[in-house]
C-alpha cells in the first residue's frame, strides 16, 4: 500500500466517510497528494532533466494547493505514512522537515529552521506525534515518539519519547503519551 492510500486510511478512521468524499472535501488530503507525487518524483532514479522537469511543474502545482489550503509542504520533507492534517490552513514545513510515521498536524503549525552554530537546523519528529494548534517546533532538535506538543506552544529543545510538552518555551508537563490524540 502506498504512502498516500494510508493517509486515505487514516482519514478514513477519523470520519467514516468514503474515500470520494474525502478525497471531495478534504483539503488537506490535498495537500498530502501533491505532497506525495512531488516527493516520489524527486526520490525518483529517473534522469535529471526529465526529474527537472516534472518538478518544475509540481512547484506550479504545490504552488496553487498552498494558496488554496494554506498548506506548504515541499517535495524534498519526510514524511511517514498515516499523516493526517486535522485542519486545514497556515502550516508551514521546512524543506529539510523529518516526521516518522502516524503523525496528526494542526492548523497553523509551523516546523522550521532556528538557532545558531551546531544547534542549527531543523526538528525531527518521531512517530505517532501529534502536533496541536499554532505550535511552533524549531532547532536542530528531535520530537521523540508517542509525544504530544500543546497548542500554541514552542518547541525548541528535544522533548523526549511519550512526552507532552506545552508553553513558550515548551516544557514537560506529563508522560502520558500521544495514543488518546491518534487513532
Amino acid at each position: 500500500m502506498g504512502k498516500f492510500a494510508t493517509d486515505l486510511q487514516k482519514y478514513k478512521r477519523y470520519s467514516d466517510k468514503n474515500s470520494w468524499v474525502l478525497l471531495l472535501t478534504q483539503q488537506g488530503l490535498w495537500a498530502l497528494f501533491v505532497y506525495r507525487t512531488g516527493n516520489k518524483i524527486y526520490q525518483s532514479t529517473l534522469p535529471k532533466f526529465i526529474k527537472s522537469f516534472l518538478l518544475l511543474f509540481w512547484v506550479l502545482w504545490q504552488k496553487w494547493i498552498e494558496i488554496l489550503t494554506g498548506i506548504s509542504i515541499p517535495y524534498s520533507v519526510t514524511i511517514g505514512p498515516s499523516f493526517y492534517i486535522g485542519h486545514f490552513g497556515g502550516i508551514i514545513l521546512n524543506a529539510n522537515t523529518v516526521i516518522g510515521a502516524d503523525c496528526n498536524i494542526s492548523q497553523g503549525v509551523t516546523i522550521g529552521v532556528s538557532g545558531r552554530g551546531e544547534k542549527r537546523g531543523v526538528p525531527v519528529i518521531g512517530d505517532r506525534v501529534y502536533m496541536g494548534a499554532n505550535a511552533t517546533i524549531v532547532g536542530k532538535i528531535t520530537v521523540g515518539d508517542d509525544s504530544v506538543i500543546g497548542g500554541n506552544s514552542l518547541v525548541v529543545e528535544s522533548v523526549p519519547e511519550k512526552s507532552t510538552v506545552v508553553g513558550v518555551p515548551a516544557v514537560v508537563i506529563n508522560t502520558n503519551g500521544s495514543s488518546d490524540y491518534i487513532q
